[in-house]
Formats: structure tokens, sequence, C-alpha cells
């Protein structure tokens, strides 16, 4: 039988953190694998609309509540040539993508990809390619893209029946430059040279772009660190952000350690923070770049799946990275969730990589059915609960030992709360294999606030997973709570992610 313990809480609005961005809950859409084909892109498909995107996986981005798309890469927007993807498809042509070892018919490019986020309700995130690129290149597609003169490119655009500019607002400039597998790797002061002066030019277009910067690829690169000081020392005046990227998996059966997740996610937040800071000290600077987690997700890069063929055939729209995601994952999901709301100080924009059949909360096969996995529920309930602003719980909670990050608290949590509709939302995850947690949370901040519902996503096997032939056997059930004195007193299963609706009226 699990053992039980308590963890203890004070949920106080006026002590608010910061403002939750909506642009927290991005995802990401790359040429790699089913993403595109087969899996926003199908034309055969029995739901597919006039343009070809799947209407069901379509319904399933608004349910996700998806809020910016990172789009084309990744490591493919490194080798892909733009315009390749413009003007009459018929024309289009074909291209290796050296990055996935596969096949791009181009039959989805800009237009049709700005075309599909207006139709499922998103802001678009543009990455240029500035690895096999340049600075002319990205102009040029900024221009296509948002340009109102009447130049080559903004022709081009309305030539190709586009006549309105699109204003896509938030642009990266290139993708993990710091990485060796990247086509173009640079080091980081090349790679800060190139930022700056792409990032310059841009902004003499539109002064208005909101530019994001390359961070490393990960804590675990050897560059780690002095990248981000030398790419930041470079370009810090003309970008609003730096990248970073983090994914995870359990590893030889470390439940423990994988659970516990989002503590490393927080160091890894929090140290390129201090970078940044110590940059713009410095240079006496009193602007503050803002935090892009523009990859996040849980990946088994270990596995088979995930593994790119080298040689032989260039298929289009290969499976590759189809993770099929459980219970274990689902909560280590709601974790890093809360790691970022924990930081939304900084961390104003946020990609959970990807949307759509590669290592994503939505899969859809060919000619068949859409369906959720696991992870899709705590993505979808803070996308839709998290509002207002984001208020620390200050929680008392027992620890346990991990392998990989030490000592760690066996529960983490945020709260948000809403002034303009009254209601909030407490976010909770009991990251212990085997124990279960009562956590009392003090609400008398609140006033009259009350419960208004309470979810919780467990199971008995935490590795179990939804399917095509069973696609509802993990999602979030109606959980208990009581509320006593205004104390909050909830219980917390073993591997659980728990969501508490607050409000006040009816």
């Amino acid at each position: 039988m699990p053992s039980t313990t308590t963890a203890r809480g004070v949920l106080d609005p006026h002590q608010a953190l910061a403002p939750v961005s909506r642009r927290l809950f991005g995802s990401f859409v790359e040429h790699l694998g089913r993403c595109v084909y087969t899996g926003i892109f199908e034309p055969d498909h029995p739901s597919a609309d006039e343009e070809g995107f799947r209407t069901d996986v379509l319904e399933l981005v608004r349910e996700l509540g998806a809020t910016i798309v990172r789009y084309p890469g990744g490591n493919f927007v490194s080798g892909y040539r733009w315009r390749d993807g413009i003007g009459p498809v018929e024309d289009r042509p074909a291209r290796l993508d050296l990055a996935w070892h596969s096949l791009e018919p181009n039959k989805v490019g800009t237009d049709e990809f700005l075309s599909w986020c207006a139709k499922a309700g998103v802001e678009p995130m543009w990455a240029v390619n500035l690895g096999t690129g340049g600075v002319l290149d990205a102009v040029d597609l900024l221009d296509y893209v948002n340009g109102s003169a009447p130049t080559a490119m903004a022709d081009l655009r309305r030539r190709n029946g586009h006549e309105e500019p699109y204003g896509v607002r938030m642009w990266c400039l290139g993708n993990e430059m710091d990485g060796p597998w990247q086509i173009g790797h640079m080091d980081a002061q090349t790679y800060g040279t190139a930022a700056v002066t792409a990032a310059r030019a841009m902004r003499m277009v539109d002064p208005g772009l909101e530019l994001v910067a390359c961070g490393s690829s990960g804590p675990f690169m050897p560059t780690f660190g002095d990248w981000e000081r030398t790419v930041l020392e470079a370009c810090y005046d003309e970008v609003d952000y730096i990248s970073l990227h983090r994914y995870y998996e359990e590893k030889d059966g470390d439940l423990a350690s994988f659970l516990a997740s989002g503590v490393d996610l927080d160091h890894f937040i929090e140290a390129v923070i201090a970078t940044a800071d110590h940059v713009g000290a410095k240079r006496r600077s009193s602007k503050r770049i803002s935090i892009s987690v523009d990859e996040w997700n849980v990946w088994y890069q270990s596995r088979d799946e995930s593994k790119v063929p080298t040689g032989g055939e260039w298929p289009i729209g290969p499976r590759l990275l189809e993770d099929k995601y459980n219970v274990a994952d689902a909560v280590v999901v709601g974790g890093l969730i809360i790691s970022l709301l924990k930081h939304c100080d900084r961390v104003t924009a946020a990609c959970q990589a990807q949307l759509v059949n590669v290592i994503a909360p939505i899969m859809a096969e060919p000619g068949g059915p859409a369906w959720r996995q696991t992870i899709f529920h705590p993505f979808a309930q803070a996308a839709r609960l998290a509002r207002g602003v984001a208020v620390p719980l200050h929680l008392d909670t027992p620890t346990h030992d991990t392998a990989a990050h030490g000592t760690v608290s066996s529960v983490d949590g945020i709260a948000t709360w809403d002034d303009a509709s009254d209601s909030g939302a407490v976010f909770l995850v009991n990251r212990t294999p085997d124990a279960t947690i009562d956590v009392e949370i003090d609400l008398g901040a609140l006033g009259d606030a009350r419960v208004r519902n309470v979810s919780v996503l467990t199971d008995d096997d935490p590795y179990r997973r939804n399917s095509a032939e069973e696609p509802g056997a993990v999602v979030p059930r109606e959980g208990l709570a009581k509320e006593e004195d205004r104390l909050l007193h909830v219980t917390l299963p073993p591997v659980s992610w728990t969501v508490l609706e607050l409000g006040r009226g009816q």
C-alpha cells in the first residue's frame, strides 16, 4: 500500500508573480515525419477541407488551446529554401531534407501554413534559415510575409493570391545553431554576428518585430553558458528573447528521477536568466531579455522510433519520433508546465514540440482517426485555466531522494488567479512513484472563492497509454476536495496531475 504524508501551502493573489502570457501555451509544427503530411495536411482524408487540411485535427488543435505555433523548424529550417514552398503547387520542386533524411514535396509552404494558422486560431512564430540561408534571404521572406510596399517580394505574394500582409510579429533567428548536428552549425561568436546582422536588417524592414536569438540546445552542451553570454554580448540590444530547448525521458527504469524532471527545467531556466542578466548588467542596460522555451516535451530519444535512417530511400512523411505517451509522461508534462508558470515573469513564450504525430499530444492515422495522447490533457487544462497572474503556493512538502536530481520536493504546484473573471486554478503534481500525499491549502486570502471542480489524471498503472483503439483509456477523472475554515484539502495519488478550479459566485 502507498504511504500517506501531508503537504501545506498558501494561496494569496496579492503575492502574484507576474501575468501569464498567452504565448506560454505554444506548440510547434516542423516538416518532420508525419507532422505536416498526414498530420495537419492530408487532401485525401475524409475530413479534409478545400485546402487539404484535416478538420478533425483542427478541432483537436482548438481543443488543445495552442496559442502560438513555431514553424517550419527545427533542424529542417537550416536547409530550407522558402521560395520552394510558394506559388502554384504543381510547379514546386521536391528537395532532399538532409536533417531528417526525407523527401520534401513542398505541397505545404508559407501561404498554406499561414492559412492553417488562421483556421486554427493560432499566432505564427516564424524561424528563418541562418544555417544555409542568410540575411538577404531572411529579409526577402519577411517582406513576402509582411510587406506592404510595391516590392518584388510583396508583389509576388499578391500574385500568389494573398493581397494583404500577414503581420507575423515573432521571428526566430535560426534554430539550435550551437549543435554540431545542425546544417550550417556555427560557433557562438560567428552565430552572434549572424544574428545581430539579421536582426538589424529585419528591424529596418519592420522595427516592431519580436526577435528570438538561439540559446543552448540543452544544459548538456559543452558550450552551455558561454554560448548564451557570447551571443547576447553580440546582439543584446537587437533581440527580445533568448531561446532554450529541453526534452526529458525515463531512463533505465528510474521513474522517480523522471517524475522530478521539472527540477532540471527550473535550474536550466534560472541559469539562462542569470546569464542574460549578467550581460545586461555589464552593458549597464535596463532592458531585460525574455526567455522563449520554444522546444520542450517528453521525448524518448533513445528509442528506435527516434532513430533517423541515413541511407536508402527518401520517403515523404515517414513515421519518425512517434512516441506513444503514458500516464507518467503526462504527469511530467504537467510538472514542466508548472515550471514554466513559476517563471512566467521571464518565460513569456514556450512551444511544446511538436503538435501532431511527432512527439505530439495529437495522433492522426492516414485516412483514419485522430485522438488525444495522455500528454494532451494537462496542456489543454492549463491553456484553458491558467489566466490572469501566476501565484506561488509556498508549499511545505515532504521530500524524497532521486538518483538524477538529489533530494526533491514530493509535490510541486502553482496557482493562477484572474480578477477579470473572479476565477482561478491550482495545478499540482505528486511526483513520487508510491506515496499518497494529502495537501492542505489556505484559501483565506481569496475571501468567498470556492472550489468549482477537481480533476485528477492518474492510474494504478503509470505506463498505461491511449491508442486509436482505446483513445479514452487515460483521461482526467473527477476528484474530491473539501473545505474547512478556508482550508482546502485534496488527496494526491502517486504519479498524478491534479487541477482545482476556483471561483466566486455561480
